[in-house]
């Protein structure tokens, strides 16, 4: 059977930063081709698009993930019924152990009971585990309430949002709850060698600097390490496990609108105020694939040299161009369709014997017309 691959191909450069760093605050980096290159995780990638999806869906759409599941499911009870709202953390335990979900006490001795890791529900899955609770407290009056297993277990893994389809979900307790991802982000990579440089600085303070017996000296002193890059960066949506997922033809073209805006257009939030680093790509290819999603990062297994003509990332797109257009006729590859957009003809040019040229907001809307044409033939 034919399916819908939709692949997410970006050339951005980031200035000075430090938009993901590690447990020593120094940024990411990673050897590639036998040169160290600056890196961007997945998980920071995933992180900023997910947050940009409250711009881009409505929110029941969306989920939350959190150990304070109690608290969540709690405070949705008492806004279904606010008469329960003395019984409400105790109806929340009761349905997410019932949906066999494990709750442990929190680690401050004041705080609501939580689960165990991080758990994923979706706001329609938190609406519907609350409403099964108060049922179960109307049934039960003042006797304690009785919750099917099968019911609360129903209700925890239908409804997913676009965010628990996309990313998925796994619950170590409940595997029956376990979501397979529908998407998967690559780490960004510099396209280049890199060498991470320290930005050494001072804070003043302003009341001692205005006193005349006090030295002016600085009040902290310290560093911060950055580097700057041109990174290729790469994320494939399968259309089929979404729309699985899912189970709405409409809602799957809506998440594959959702994340190829979301993920071209985000950034990671890490040390923004100090460098002001949020750009916007240099140059996208989308691409809708038939057969397996293709990561095109072998374009840049050679690094591009400092001193290329034309600067990096007009040797980059035409190195990514290049290598896309060899695999394919390699490998017999025929896409169902292409698009590309980008800063200056000069810089899209390669790109655009490989796809039609467009600009952002057309692309996003003839990818999910054509996800949706082609989920109403498998229909």
């Amino acid at each position: 059977m034919s399916r819908t691959i939709v692949d997410v191909h970006v050339v951005q450069t980031v200035p000075p930063s430090n938009i993901n760093r590690d447990d020593t605050g120094s940024p990411k980096t990673a050897v590639y081709g036998g040169r160290r290159r600056a890196r961007v995780s997945s998980q920071s990638w995933k992180r900023a698009t997910r947050d940009s999806f409250e711009q881009l869906l409505d929110p029941s759409e969306l989920g939350v993930r959190t150990k304070r599941v109690v608290e969540l499911v709690g405070e949705e009870i008492t806004r279904q019924r606010p008469e329960l709202a003395q019984r409400s953390a105790e109806l929340a335990e009761a349905v997410l152990t019932a949906a066999g979900i494990k709750i442990s006490p929190a680690r401050k001795k004041e705080a609501l009971p939580e689960s165990g890791y991080l758990l994923f529900l979706s706001n329609r899955q938190i609406q519907n585990l609350a409403e099964l609770a108060v049922h179960a407290a109307d049934v039960a009056g003042e006797g304690k309430p009785e919750i099917a297993k099968t019911e609360a277990r129903a209700r925890a893994d239908q409804a997913h949002s676009v965010d628990v389809a996309l990313f998925g979900r796994m619950v170590a307790d409940a595997t029956d709850l376990n979501v397979d991802a529908a998407c998967q982000v690559a780490h960004a990579l510099s396209v280049h060698a890199v060498d991470n440089e320290y930005d050494y600085f001072t804070a003043v303070d302003d009341h001692k600097k205005a006193d005349e017996e006090e030295d002016a000296g600085a009040g902290m002193i310290g560093t911060i390490e950055f580097n700057s890059s041109t990174l290729y960066r790469y994320a494939t949506v399968d259309v089929d496990r979404l729309h699985d997922n899912l189970g709405d033809a409409e809602a799957t073209r809506r998440a594959v609108e959702a994340f190829v805006r979301a993920f071209v257009s985000s950034m990671p939030t890490g040390k923004q105020n100090t460098f002001a680093n949020r750009t916007l790509p240099d140059a996208v290819l989308v691409v809708v694939r038939k057969t397996q999603s293709i990561n095109l990062v072998g374009a840049f297994e050679e690094v591009v040299p400092d001193d290329t003509d034309g600067g990096r990332v007009v040797t980059a797109i035409g190195r990514l161009a290049e290598h896309a257009r060899e695999l394919h006729e390699a490998f017999d590859e025929q896409p169902v369709d292409a698009w590309v957009f980008g800063v200056g003809e000069k810089k899209v040019a390669p790109l655009a014997e490989l796809a039609r040229r467009s600009t952002f907001d057309p692309t996003v809307r003839e990818v999910g017309t054509l996800v949706a044409e082609r989920l109403a033939e498998q229909a």
